[in-house]
C-alpha cells in the first residue's frame, strides 16, 4: 500500500500552515512552523514564494486538505466523485465523508493526538465500533456509533497521554464523551463550523470541474 514516509514538517512548511501531523509538537515551541516560518521548505525555500492565483491556489487548496487528512491523490479523488453525486453542496459532502473517516474519529475524539498516530491505532486493531474490531481507516461511522478504545490499549501511555490532555485540543459537538470511559457517541453529523474555517472547500471543486 502506497503510504506517505518522507518527513511531514516539510508539508506543514509547504502549505504554509500547521496541519497538525506531529502530535504534541505541533503545540510546542518545536514545530517546524513556530522555528523556521511559513517559507518552503529547500535552501531556496523563501526566494520560491509568490502570490498564486486560479490554477497554482486551487492545486494548493487540495493539496492541503489532503495532507490535514493524510490521504493520497487516488482516493481524494474518489472521495470527491462520491461527494459530487451526492445531494447538497459538493464541497461540503467532501469534508463531511473525510470527518467521518475512523481515523479522523479517532483523532477528534481525543485517543491520538494526530491523524497518523489514529491511523496505526486503527490499523493495529486497537478501535472498536459498537463493540466490534474495526482495523480500516477509511470506514465511515454514522449517527449513533459507539467508537471506543479496545481492552488492556487504553492503558498505552501514548493513549491515556492523549485522552487526558484531550479537552485542550477540543472535540467537535457530534462526538459526544461517555462519562469516564474511553468511547465517544457518534451524537450527530459534522457540520461545516465543525471543521476548519481556513479550509475554502470551493477552490477544489473548481479544480476537479476543470
Amino acid at each position: 500500500m502506497a503510504r506517505y514516509r518522507d518527513a511531514v514538517c516539510r508539508l506543514c512548511r509547504r502549505e504554509g500552515a500547521k496541519l497538525f501531523l506531529k502530535g504534541d509538537r505541533c503545540y510546542r515551541s518545536s514545530c517546524a512552523i513556530e522555528k523556521r516560518g511559513t517559507n518552503p521548505p529547500g535552501q531556496h525555500g523563501a526566494a520560491r514564494r509568490k502570490m498564486l492565483a486560479g490554477y497554482g491556489e486551487q492545486l494548493r487548496e487540495k493539496q492541503k486538505v489532503k495532507r490535514i487528512y493524510f490521504i493520497l491523490e487516488k482516493q481524494f479523488r474518489n472521495y470527491f466523485e462520491k461527494a459530487r453525486r451526492q445531494k447538497g453542496v459538493t464541497g461540503e459532502n467532501l469534508l463531511f465523508m473525510l470527518e467521518r473517516r475512523l481515523d479522523n474519529v479517532v483523532y477528534r475524539s481525543g485517543f491520538s493526538t494526530s491523524r497518523r498516530q489514529a491511523r496505526q491505532l486503527v490499523n493495529h486493531g486497537h478501535i472498536t465500533v459498537n463493540g466490534r474490531k474495526v482495523d480500516i481507516p477509511s470506514f465511515q461511522v454514522k449517527q449513533g456509533d459507539v467508537v471506543a478504545v479496545k481492552g488492556r490499549t487504553v492503558k498505552n501511555v501514548h493513549v491515556d497521554g492523549a485522552w487526558a490532555t484531550s479537552t485542550g485540543r477540543g472535540r467537535p459537538q457530534w462526538l459526544s464523551a461517555e462519562g469516564k470511559e474511553m468511547a465517544v457517541t457518534v451524537s450527530g453529523l459534522p457540520r461545516r463550523e465543525d471543521i476548519d474555517s481556513n479550509i475554502n472547500e470551493q477552490l477544489i471543486v473548481e479544480l476537479y470541474s476543470k
